[in-house]
């Protein structure tokens, strides 16, 4: 596939991803949406089914959706290095275009919301409590679930691209949804499991440029910490699926 290709289908899934991902947090928070208060595990589920849709339309590029899937592949030798800045690049726009959407899906309940200061954490992850080391270990810990699943899982194979492809896409996007589920439900706590840098980089530029009434700052001081961890994790994960080999 010419990275051309690969660089549109990124993008659509991501943006299809995010726009989900963040629609269902804007729906638990924000005051005038029926789904106000529905809790963390319909946002857990909600991310679940995220992925699966943004997957499952992304399957023609390897549905990466997140860098540090991109470079765990590419360390574990399943991916052209020369590739990676072409999923990146695809990754960090069609989020900052998904949570765009997103807001204009909501835009009249932003605008009515009683804590636009607030709004932060619908587009971008955050921690309980502030310390960078251990959010960082976290993002880390989970990421690297999330990316060892990806290149160990029986059910992933190595399609003539060098990317993971299912047996059947959509059962295998499905259990994708289920680790992504179970990350958020067992370890999301602590930082909102961002387990993907264009998840949460590409959401909160938006969020910076964004004309969101009474909105707070987009807390930049830890805006590397979902970006620095995930990677790290997926280096450790391929680091770790080589050796296994």
């Amino acid at each position: 596939m010419s990275s051309g290709a690969i660089f549109v289908w990124e993008l659509i899934g991501t943006a299809v991803l995010i726009l989900l991902g963040a629609g269902v947090v804007a729906n638990t928070v924000l005051k005038n949406s029926l789904g106000n208060s529905g809790g963390w595990l319909l946002i857990n589920f909600g991310w679940g089914f995220a992925v699966f849709a943004g997957a499952s339309i992304a399957a023609p590029s390897g549905a990466h959706l997140n860098p540090a899937v991109t470079l765990g592949l590419a360390t574990a030798g399943k991916l052209d290095w020369a590739l990676v800045p072409v999923y990146f690049g695809a990754q960090l726009l069609g989020a900052f275009i998904g949570a765009v959407l997103c807001w204009l899906a909501y835009k009249l309940q932003f605008d009515t919301h009683d804590d636009p200061g607030g709004t932060l954490g619908i587009f971008s992850t955050g921690p309980t409590v502030d310390n960078k080391f251990w959010n960082t270990v976290t993002e880390v810990i989970g990421t690297f679930v999330l990316v060892l699943w990806i290149l160990l899982s029986p059910s992933a194979k190595a399609a003539a691209e060098g990317v993971p492809q299912f047996g059947n896409s959509a059962l295998g996007y499905a259990a994708v949804m289920f680790v992504v589920v179970g990350i958020g439900a067992s370890l999301g706590g602590p930082t909102g499991y961002a387990i993907n840098p264009a998840r949460d980089l590409g959401p909160r530029i938006a969020y910076a440029l964004l004309p969101i009434k009474g909105k707070g700052g987009a807390n930049w001081g830890y805006s590397w910490v979902p970006v620095v961890g995930p990677l790290i994790g997926a280096v450790l994960a391929g680091l770790l699926s080589l050796a296994l080999a």
